[in-house]
């Protein structure tokens, strides 16, 4: 490893590490000036950016962005509101469960916002340590990322995939880590069941509970969505979004079972010949997901002014400026040191390829994206040879965002719990995230790597 190389690598280290500390876009932004001094002042060659990739996020996100803006994510969190308030003894486990599940069918994990103040308010009104189910139903929303059959981590995921010879669609992907990150999940639960002191004897709430004004902001409101009126166009978006979903699901279980149904074209080479090829999928993904934006415009009346103010739109983006250029800077390094990186790490990922993971849990921890994270390393691991099995069964180590919590699902968690029970620590990384965390990733890997082994 030249000085030069080095010194190259703390560039893309500083892009990323600068960039973390300001957030939002200027992951992307920053990025760019790493770019600037690799490509324009050193002369290296520059990378690709991961243009399949950020067209199904921009896909994606205008159809839920559309969903929310008719007013169907909210009939989504009242239905979700009504189990856990019809079991609030269980909401250490239905919590978490119901805001995993919210994202793997929009394809965000921003969907937890609406639906936090409610957990907190049920188990606080129950008597149950709202740091409990609050802390793993941050981490339950993130999770399931990994889980989406729409979210950007599972589209780069089968795209890069493809790109490198390891066939697979979104259906087979989110087969690996549903199961997996469920396990994670439950184990997060069970972790958590009795954490912490119970409020009558956690003399810190006590304390808080002892002061008239404490005692009211906490005690003082209800947070509920189940008196707001849903109209006939927010349920019918709800339905139109499932339905892109099906025939997303159709397409890919067709071809599992050997049966593909994609339409084929012809395209004619250089020597005049003909080659016979079917419609990628990552295509398909996105003509469906902007049909569907457009028929929930037409038919649920869902404001595309309101869309774009959205959470779920505005977040989206952000994510595709980060994903932009976090990944074409890391792939301008990576692709220019490929043969030095071989190398270097050729014995290790031979005899050890799961400790990959390793290295997604830290690019994740920098840059706050499990997608980012992907379209980062993904095509570095498979130039070292990994096998694709193995890296799908890894895939849950790509969320490790927790670890600081610096991340808005946690930071606005912690403003949700009115009891103060769910808190940052004194000294940043003892967090109420921490715990949970861990055990959610890590029990996802390596139940992910034991279902790979069975199934590949």
């Amino acid at each position: 490893m030249t000085i030069t190389m080095i010194f190259q690598l703390l560039v893309v280290l500083a892009a990323l590490y600068v960039g973390s500390r300001y957030g939002s876009l200027a992951l992307g932004a920053i990025s760019g000036i790493g770019l600037f001094i690799l490509v324009l002042v050193m002369g290296m060659k520059p990378g690709n950016p991961p243009t399949d990739v950020i067209f199904i996020i921009v896909a994606a996100i205008t159809c839920a962005g559309m969903l929310q803006a008719s007013g169907g994510m909210e009939w989504m969190i009242q239905l979700a509101e009504k189990l856990l308030r019809k079991h609030p003894n269980q909401i250490i486990f239905l919590a978490p469960l119901c805001t995993f599940f919210l994202t793997v069918l929009v394809g965000t994990g921003h969907v937890v916002y609406t639906l936090m103040p409610i957990i907190a308010d049920i188990s606080f009104k129950k008597g149950i340590r709202p740091e409990r189910p609050c802390a793993v139903s941050s981490i339950a929303s993130q999770v399931g990322i990994t889980c989406s059959p729409i979210s950007a981590a599972v589209a780069s995921f089968v795209v890069i995939s493809g790109q490198n010879g390891f066939d697979i669609n979104n259906i087979q992907v989110i087969a690996i880590t549903i199961p997996s990150c469920l396990c994670g999940i439950i184990a997060a639960a069970l972790v958590s069941y009795k954490r912490g002191k119970d409020l009558d004897k956690d003399p810190d709430f006590q304390t808080r509970l002892a002061d008239p004004e404490t005692k009211k902001y906490m005690y003082g409101s209800d947070a509920s969505v189940l008196g707001n009126e849903v109209s006939k166009q927010a349920k019918l978006s709800v339905y139109i979004f499932l339905g892109a979903i099906v025939v997303i699901v159709f397409y890919s279980l067709f071809q599992i079972f050997g049966h593909d149904i994609r339409p084929q074209y012809i395209t004619t080479l250089a020597d005049g010949s003909q080659k016979v090829s079917r419609l990628a999928m990552n295509i398909i993904i996105q003509i469906v997901l902007l049909t569907a934006a457009a028929f929930i415009i037409i038919f649920a009346k869902a404001s595309p002014k309101k869309a774009v103010a959205g959470a779920v739109w505005q977040s989206g983006m952000v994510a595709v400026v980060a994903i932009y250029g976090i990944a074409w800077l890391a792939d301008t390094y990576f692709s220019n040191y490929l043969g030095v990186l071989e190398g270097g790490l050729k014995g290790i990922v031979e005899r050890f390829p799961w400790t990959i993971a390793f290295a997604f849990f830290a690019v994740s921890v920098l840059i706050n994206s499990q997608g980012a994270t992907l379209v980062t390393l993904l095509p570095l691991a498979y130039k070292l040879g990994i096998p694709g099995p193995v890296l799908l069964g890894v895939m849950p180590s790509v969320y490790a965002y927790f670890f600081i919590p610096n991340y808005p699902s946690d930071i606005a968690t912690v403003n949700f719990d009115r009891s103060g029970t769910t808190k940052i620590g004194k000294y940043l990384l003892n967090h109420s995230f921490m715990l949970p965390g861990l055990t959610s990733v890590i029990t996802s890997t390596i139940v992910g790597s034991i279902l790979v082994k069975i199934f590949y």
